[in-house]
């Protein structure tokens, strides 16, 4: 590839030596399309989303313009971040972008929380010219005593945000921005911004909450192959405009029913043998049953998620790129751009929760040439079949999930107002929102959560200067303040060890809850015999039994289906079919739900309020969140003693229509609309939520459960009433 010749040619822009590495050292004959549109607005210095599937060659089309940049302007120091939401991601990536620096003379240095201090030390002497961390680790190298941050940082020019849709969509996005935002302070002029995201339904969007404060100041674009440049979706109804469709998908996508988590070991066992297979499960519990189900059919098999220990999965991911006749079962941990070899199959049991992740998973296999992107979806329960069904319909018209950074995170705002301090060591009282420059909600309307923090003593205040308070020592200040760089909060949970080798963690609650017989863990997909518990250090120490293990974690999130994925629920037990191969149990279990449960369940002309004895339900299908809405809306229709589900709100047993026509009425217009009530768990799970007024920790939980969009579209539609319903 020597480019056409033609100046017009972005290729041209390059630097040579990229040029010849890009021919002669990867042998690629030619850019990709993303690759070749990227070139010259990042070299222009454009902030930019660049958009393609998985394997799409997102990392070479921004860090080839950002490398040639580097070399042309001559920057020096560290001059590169490249964030990633996790470690494994950032040690997958770290040699290859690394080999790309060194074409040019340059070097890579990586920065997480595993990595060592002697290798910090070096990075702090010999900063890296890109330097690849996350943007926890980022902050602690802010507020840390240990780095000059304006020595290391301060000649940052470029940040790169790998699988940025991953943070934007939850209070990960929002520290990140504010982090960016100190950045640019330190370095003293605006930062590019280049996300690197797999397709979503707003990539527009997505682009403007990335620029942060430069939004609508500074230039940006979307970056994207025509294949997934998708329209700006952001309905909560769930359709595509028409003229405005994506192309239609391709893969090779099939649905069958098992009826259980056993069978679907059996089939796994059975199918595809001699090949390389990833079987996506959608909690650690599933993925630790389903393990141990192959294993003990003497398949080779591997495990990841979260709660095993990082050496246990870095074991499983390589073990399994090596291997061929073999099966790794995870949860998302994989499914994010972690490579894991030369894949043939993707399996998923049951359904993911949204479309964006199937397409994450599904964009796992067909690497090689000739191959076929594929994807088995094996439903345990009928619900997971119809969940799947629904996902896939969704999928079929080329919809995606638009991403939405969480509203009102104002415990976020009450932790970047403690970090910045710590970093600064002393804020004017006046100055203190410059060091976001001027980014809602760090702005001055957080005027109030400061004040809250110096009247309960996390902020002192002297002489017009805001100082760290004893409150925070006391809360956030263990190991130099490092629980104040992670946005989010995880259950407790207890280190499992056979001998000194870390297994993973568990739930305590597998330790103290009733069971007959010896007390036993299923982890990392083998069972282990409790020996001795440290309840005081969370140590669970075990030893290596044959079966009779438990597996549970406690989830730490409240909410359930999107609006857009139940509704589409609803067109399946109406009679739409996903356009894939349905097998003919699949088949066999939809037919037979359509005609004896359906009719109770779902009306083609709008909602449906039925009643069973005395449970009245009011058959919406809204989603988890908009029927929370409703239920807060309708207190004198709703049963004050519910938790709303996906599908419906249950009603008062003494429901009458004049009640119904008064409440509906008064709703109807939507200015009615309420937050939903929030159980105090979900407080408790809003991480610095000690650090605000109960009453706005309350109001953050309550704007996260609502879907006001989704709860006034079921208020407009027409409601049909069959009282003498039997389910």
């Amino acid at each position: 590839m020597t480019g056409t010749g033609d100046p017009a040619d972005p290729v041209e822009r390059l630097d040579p030596v990229v040029i010849h590495h890009v021919v002669n050292t990867l042998g690629w004959p030619d850019l990709r399309p993303l690759q070749r549109a990227a070139v010259n607005p990042l070299m222009d210095g454009e902030d930019a989303v660049l958009l393609a599937p998985t394997a799409g060659g997102k990392t070479e089309a921004a860090c080839l313009p950002i490398l040639s940049a580097m070399s042309a302007q001559n920057w020096s120091g560290t001059s590169v971040l490249y964030l990633c939401p996790l470690k494994a991601l950032l040690n997958n990536l770290v040699t290859r972008i690394d080999s790309y620096a060194q074409w040019l003379g340059r070097r890579a240095g990586l920065w997480h929380g595993d990595t060592k201090e002697s290798q910090r030390r070096r990075m702090r002497t010999e900063p890296p010219d890109v330097l690849l961390t996350t943007p926890e680790s980022l902050e602690a190298m802010l507020i840390g005593v240990k780095t000059d941050h304006a020595r290391l940082l301060g000649n940052v020019r470029a940040v790169i945000i790998d699988e940025v849709h991953a943070f934007a969509g939850d209070d990960r996005g929002w520290h990140l921005l504010a982090v960016l935002e100190r950045l640019q302070r330190i370095t003293g002029r605006p930062l590019q911004r280049i996300g690197l995201s797999a397709t979503v339904g707003n990539p527009r969007q997505l682009l403007s909450w990335l620029q942060g404060s430069g939004s609508g100041k500074r230039p940006g674009r979307v970056v994207a192959p025509d294949s997934v440049a998708a329209p700006d979706v952001v309905s909560a109804r769930g359709h595509v405009p028409e003229g405005a469709r994506p192309t239609v998908p391709a893969g090779d996508v099939e649905l069958d029913y098992v009826g259980s988590l056993n069978n679907a070991a059996k089939l796994i066992a059975a199918l595809h043998k001699g090949e390389k297979r990833l079987v996506f499960c959608d909690s650690r519990r599933q993925v630790e049953q389903l393990g141990a189900a192959l294993r003990a059919r003497d398949v080779t098999v591997f495990l990841s998620h979260a709660s095993l220990a990082a050496e246990e999965r870095a074991r499983s991911e390589q073990a399994f790129a090596e291997a061929r006749d073999c099966v790794i079962v995870s949860t998302s941990t994989l499914e994010l751009g972690i490579d894991v070899g030369d894949l043939d199959r993707v399996i998923q049991v049951d359904s993911p929760g949204t479309v964006a992740s199937f397409l994450q998973r599904l964009g796992r296999t067909g690497r090689r040439p000739g191959a076929a992107r594929n994807c088995l979806f094996l439903a345990t329960r009928k619900d997971a079949l119809l969940q799947a069904a629904a996902l896939l319909l969704l999928w079929g018209r080329g919809w995606v999930e638009p991403v939405i950074a969480p509203p009102e995170p104002r415990h976020l705002v009450a932790q970047q107002l403690l970090a910045a301090i710590l970093q600064e060591h002393k804020i004017g009282d006046r100055l203190w929102p410059e060091q976001w420059n001027g980014l809602a909600p760090f702005d001055r309307s957080a005027t109030p959560i400061l004040r809250h923090l110096v009247s309960e003593g996390f902020l002192d205040e002297d002489g017009g200067m805001l100082f760290i308070g004893p409150a925070a020592e006391q809360r956030f200040g263990r190991r130099h303040f490092i629980e104040l760089t992670a946005s989010f909060t995880a259950p407790p949970q207890f280190t499992v060890l056979s001998g000194r080798t870390e297994i993973g963690q568990m739930d305590p609650s597998v330790l103290t809850e009733e069971r007959p017989g010896p007390r036993r863990l299923l982890l990392a997909g083998r069972s282990w015999h409790v020996t001795f518990i440290d309840w005081g250090r969370k140590r669970v120490f075990v030893e290596p039994v044959d079966s009779g293990g438990v597996a549970k974690w406690t989830s730490g999130s409240l909410v359930g289906l999107s609006y857009a994925l139940t509704r589409a629920m609803r067109e399946v037990l109406l009679g739409a079919d996903p356009p894939v191969s349905l097998t003919r149990r699949a088949t066999a279990c939809l037919s037979e739900w359509r005609q004896e449960g359906a009719p109770h369940v779902v009306h083609p002309g709008g909602t449906l309020v039925t009643r069973t004895g005395g449970d009245v339900r009011w058959w919406t299908w809204a989603g988890y969140r908009a029927n929370a809405t409703l239920a807060a809306t309708l207190p004198s229709i709703a049963d004050p003693v519910q938790r709303p589900t996906d599908c419906c709100v249950r009603l008062r047993e003494d429901l009458t229509s004049q009640a119904w026509r008064k409440a509906h009425a008064g709703a109807e217009g939507g200015s009615a609309l309420l937050l939903p009530d929030v159980d105090r768990r979900a407080v408790q799970g809003l991480k610095f939520s000690s650090a605000l007024p109960q009453r706005l920790a309350t109001a953050t939980v309550a704007a996260r459960l609502a879907d006001f969009e989704g709860a006034h579209a079921v208020l407009v539609e027409p409601v049909h009433f069959d009282l003498d319903s039997s389910v």
